[in-house]
């Protein structure tokens, strides 16, 4: 009796099992529960917004090669994330987006079309062998935006990359930039040489990809349709203009500034014995509860420069600062993917006890750092004399920060009386990013002018243009798209095994070490011995010194023959410990989990029991 019911129960569940499938997928089929521990398989709300704004349907094109990437386990896991991912945008709002995969077979009509929308394709070697792994976007208007390829290490910007691509369809028209600026960033006659200079290569970039409008400090209002609202180094400001700022702040617009305790790059300060001036928005800062440090300057031994002395020779300055990847910010969107950065006397910033201010430092300095007055900085010309007052306080000083959230206005009131009541006190959606520097501006710091046939060329050796590009692109979007930070990475590496690995190298490099010494000893003696033998080889080489010849001979083996045994035996007890952990994650942990749920049935079906005996 006890075997038919255990197979009527099998039966039963079985059934019960699929018909649960089955009403899943006809009428749960939308509900998702995300349990990642980063949420990688849900939109933000930013990304959400963004496609709720959409107002003409977009099309995308998801082109991914599933036949020819056979194999490739890893790829086609990061393909399957992407698809996910836009199947997540293309549920948010049914209609808003249409979303076809497609797989570009090699000389078929979808591989044409790939190429045409501008896709990349990574080749494998042969002829039509090729990855396509990209994305393409249209709007009702004909536009068109790719991702010409996925790369998985970007994979924590992929829900960023998405949502922009989507943002810029959306809002097709061109980003309007005011930048405020006393620097001769546009170019012009050069107060010191008499000639002409042409615009700075920062500016160029800008005003090719945006709508670029140029102010100097002493403008008296802000131009209206300001997207990004850019200062550099901006000189004394009026206070309508300084409201009109400080307005645009408050009202959710975006800034980028760029401040500065001792100008380097500016002709008319450098022309000036007492040294370059500085910058600062005191007043603007001191209501958003951000100090800026211009009296002082960061000197930084680690990361200072080399710069040719007046000898000829090369010395390092302490004031002209490489930012390395250590120093900026590996999970902000504009600085993700910078390596360097280039910069001249920058300062730094704090935040006030009591700001409500939100931020995100972008850029430090490394540990190894002090800070000089600027006035004693601006009259020091040699790089040695900055070495010598050098004292390390063996603390980080932030040179670049996005700010956000809560802020008060610096104006109780307008000054205009007839704008009295439009007067913003304090907004909490505070969009900004400061920067203790403006001299990485110029191109000295970063790009390098060459001549080729009559062109001139412009070769990058550092990120500071692309850093600008980066903040104002990224600004220039809507707050929706400003809010999405980087997100986990779908990989989950086994990071117990990471560290075992690093042990084990750790000791078995110790016995290499020893071996590899052994060696080194022994060849050298047995060098010599071959030139005592080359030396006297008109004479008889007596037995011994054969005998000892071939000694060293057999020891140089033994220990090559030891080298290589402590290498496999590395390897060997990493992979062990490896697949120690997978067992015990993939298999035990899955058996002891049963066995507790057994207890757990078992335990319940004897109370049961026992609640009936009792009746």
């Amino acid at each position: 009796m006890n075997k038919y019911s255990t197979s009527l129960i099998l039966v039963l569940l079985s059934i019960v099992f699929f018909a649960l499938v089955v009403l899943n997928n006809q009428l749960l089929g939308g509900l998702r529960l995300d349990l990642t521990e980063n949420k990688v398989y849900s939109l933000s709300s930013g990304s959400k917004d963004i496609v709720a704004d959409i107002d003409e349907p977009i099309n995308f094109y998801f082109f991914f090669s599933d036949k020819s990437s056979k194999g490739m386990t890893s790829l086609r896991n990061y393909a399957t994330r992407v698809e996910t991912m836009l199947k997540e945008y293309a549920n948010a709002e049914p209609g808003k987006i249409r979303l076809k995969v497609i797989d570009p077979e090699a000389f078929s009509e979808a591989e044409d079309q790939a190429t045409q929308f501008g896709l990349s394709a990574a080749g494998l070697g042969g002829p039509g062998e090729s990855i396509y792994f990209g994305l393409a976007a249209t709007n009702s208007l004909d536009d068109q935006k790719v991702i010409a390829f996925f790369d998985p290490q970007k994979e924590k910007f992929l829900e960023y990359d998405i949502s922009q691509l989507i943002y810029q369809l959306s809002q097709p028209e061109s980003v309007k930039v005011t930048l405020i600026t006393d620097l001769p960033v546009a170019g012009g006659q050069n107060p010191m040489s008499g000639q002409f200079d042409s615009p700075w290569t920062f500016y160029t970039q800008l005003d090719q990809l945006y709508d670029v409008e140029l102010l100097s400090s002493s403008a008296e209002e802000l131009p209206e349709a300001t997207d990004v609202l850019m200062l550099a180094h901006p000189g004394p400001l009026s206070d309508g203009l300084l409201y009109d700022i400080d307005q645009y702040a408050m009202g959710g617009g975006k800034l980028l500034v760029f401040v500065d305790p001792a100008n380097e790059s500016d002709p008319m300060a450098m022309m000036s014995r007492a040294g370059s001036t500085g910058s600062n928005l005191g007043r603007l800062f001191d209501a958003w509860g951000l100090e800026f440090a211009a009296e002082n300057v960061v000197l930084d031994a680690e990361s200072g420069l080399d710069i040719r002395a007046a000898d000829g020779g090369v010395v390092r300055h302490f004031g002209f600062i490489g930012l390395g990847s250590e120093q900026i910010d590996r999970a902000d969107v504009t600085t993700a993917n910078l390596e360097i950065i280039n910069g001249a006397s920058f300062g730094y910033f704090t935040k006030t006890d009591e700001s409500s201010l939100g931020w995100v430092v972008l850029m430090e300095s490394s540990n190894n750092s002090d800070i000089l007055s600027t006035d004693v900085y601006s009259a020091t010309r040699d790089p040695a004399l900055l070495a010598s007052e050098f004292e390390s306080k063996d603390n980080k000083y932030v040179l670049a920060a996005r700010l956000s959230g809560n802020a008060q206005s610096a104006f109780n009131e307008s000054p205009d009386e007839t704008n009295a009541e439009s007067h913003v006190s304090s907004t909490q959606q505070l969009n900004a990013i400061v920067v203790g520097d403006s001299d990485l501006l110029a191109d000295r710091f970063w790009v390098q002018q060459a001549n080729f046939f009559g062109q001139t060329v412009f070769t990058p050796f550092a990120n500071n243009g692309d850093f600008v590009t980066n903040a104002v692109e990224n600004l220039g979007g809507s707050n929706a798209l400003i809010s999405i930070r980087s997100r986990g990475t779908f990989a989950r590496p086994f990071t117990e095994v990471d560290a075992l690995t690093v042990e084990a190298e750790k000791k078995f490099r110790e016995q290499e070490q020893i071996l590899q010494r052994q060696l080194e000893e022994t060849e050298l003696q047995l060098a010599q011995l071959q030139n005592q033998q080359a030396e006297g080889s008109a004479l008889v080489i007596s037995n011994e010194q054969q005998q000892a010849i071939d000694n060293f001979l057999n020891k140089k083996i033994e220990i090559r023959k030891a080298l290589r045994d402590v290498r496999h035996q590395l390897d060997k007890d990493i992979e062990q410990l490896g697949n120690i952990l997978k067992f015990v994650n993939i298999a035990v942990a899955p058996f002891v989990l049963m066995l507790i749920l057994m207890l757990f049935a078992r335990l319940f079906r004897t109370r049961s029991k026992g609640s009936e005996g009792l009746v």
